[in-house]
């Protein structure tokens, strides 16, 4: 009989506040090619691939804070080509909030999103 107990380990999700302030940084930060949408998240962390996240934004002028869940889908690393900011791209899971989050961003940008501006991630 083996007297070893084997533990499996859960790892929490990291939770993260982010505060954008306007229009020009929430297109910075929206991921539309992402599926579900996502947002970028500034981070000196170290992260990887697929892991969970939890996400507590305020919006512009909104006092109220939205609550997303994501994985980790992109990382830009320290001194990323571009000048792009070091940080995670967050691809939102398919839920009612993140469904209607995505809805409110994409008509607080609504023709921006067409636009060839660079963003933190591509």
């Amino acid at each position: 009989m083996n007297d070893t107990v084997s533990e499996s380990v859960v790892a929490r999700p990291g939770v993260f506040s982010l505060v954008i302030r306007s229009k020009a940084a929430l297109y910075a930060a929206w991921i539309p090619l992402l599926r579900g949408g996502g947002i970028f998240l500034p981070s000196n962390r170290e992260h990887r691939l697929g892991e969970e996240v939890i996400v507590l934004l305020s919006l512009l002028d909104d006092p109220a804070k939205i609550s997303l869940q994501g994985h980790v889908a992109w990382i830009n690393p320290a001194h990323t080509a571009g000048n792009r900011p070091q940080g995670i791209g967050i691809q939102l899971v398919d839920s009612e909030q993140c469904r209607d989050f995505r809805k409110k961003v994409e008509g607080l940008l609504a023709g921006a999103l067409q636009s060839s501006r660079p963003t933190h991630t591509i």
